[in-house]
């Protein structure tokens, strides 16, 4: 019988870099690496697994340097963000977005971590986008990383990045309704608007939640927090608050736009019942006069003779002038 894998194999492995300090390459390590190499070699590892592989958590259980805390951090399926510090470790999950194999979406993913001064420990459930960037970063230049805590800040810069061009793509949506929200011809936008106005309030709400705990991680003790995490969040912080500050604008502007067409429709539709009451004001006096020549009773005006039809057309003509000259005398029309 075949043993679909072997015990040896690192389990959901996505990658493994090892960067040493100097060089201009990592070194990416394979899924069948020694485990007592991979975690005790030079340098700093930069490990980054799948949740779907449910052999991950026995995998971590006997990772050296890893608390109970760290451990519950990287096999969570928890959906909102965190940023802990403990024992001068850095743990938690950021928010990201996911990517499809042939495009970049706009659905949110979480990236859960732990950064201790040896290593990087990521997991995830579907592939991310800012991930991926720092990878080819890192596969660029890996001299310019001389700490796990330098991957850490490029993952926040990624994310950060790909807010940008988000804030980009949806200010290009928000021009394309516009012009339509503003010409003669009345249009209703509220569907096209919608999505990107819950992407908006998504993005500003996820956003404002990573600030904060940015900056309360930043307030911890010193002697709990990783070396130069303090210098790093603060870089950080001035980043995303810079975001911060066009997705709130973009947020007021999809709101004023939205205000804009319900302005719009009600005065449509203000227009349209204007119209039908001034249709009913001239019908209903013709409706009495036809509704009393109708009756079915005896005695009846114009009965009799040839010109009685006449006579009812004629007041039906006066009693349609009298309605207007009423419409007009109050100032309606």
């Amino acid at each position: 019988m075949n043993t679909i894998t072997s015990t040896s194999m690192i389990p959901g492995l996505v990658w493994a870099y090892r960067l040493r300090p100097g060089a201009d390459k990592p070194e990416r390590l394979s899924d069948d690496t020694d485990r007592a190499r991979l975690f005790a070699d030079e340098g700093f590892l930069w490990l980054h697994l799948n949740l779907v592989d449910a052999r991950v958590p026995a995998f971590l259980e006997d990772a050296p340097g890893l608390n109970e805390a760290a451990r519950m951090a990287l096999t969570t399926h928890e959906t909102h963000a965190t940023i802990t510090v403990d024992e001068q470790m850095l743990l938690g999950t950021l928010v990201d977005f996911q990517r499809e194999f042939d495009q970049d979406t706009r659905d949110i993913g979480w990236l859960h971590f732990v950064l201790t001064d040896r290593m990087l420990i990521t997991t995830r459930l579907q592939p991310l986008r800012s991930v991926e960037r720092a990878r080819m970063q890192i596969e660029k230049n890996a001299a310019k990383f001389s700490h796990p805590l330098d991957i850490f800040e490029l993952l926040v810069v990624e994310f950060q990045r790909t807010l940008i061009s988000l804030v980009i793509e949806m200010t290009e949506e928000l021009n394309l309704i516009e012009d339509f929200v503003y010409e003669n011809a009345p249009r209703d936008e509220r569907r096209r608007l919608a999505p990107v106005r819950r992407t908006i309030v998504r993005l500003h709400r996820h956003l404002r939640t990573v600030l904060t705990l940015m900056r309360r991680a930043a307030a911890s003790d010193d002697e709990e927090m990783p070396l130069g995490f303090e210098d790093v969040a603060g870089r950080l912080t001035a980043r995303l608050e810079a975001v911060d500050h066009d997705v709130y604008a973009l947020q007021e502007r999809a709101r004023l736009l939205h205000e804009e067409i319900d302005s719009k429709l009600s005065s449509e539709i203000n227009r349209h019942l204007y119209i039908l009451s001034i249709m009913t004001a001239f019908l209903l006096p013709p409706t009495l006069v036809t509704g009393f020549f109708g009756m079915n009773t005896s005695n009846l005006p114009f009965s009799g003779g040839s010109g009685g039809t006449g006579y009812a057309v004629s007041l039906i003509i006066v009693s349609m002038l009298l309605a207007w000259w009423l419409l007009k005398r109050v100032n309606i029309l």
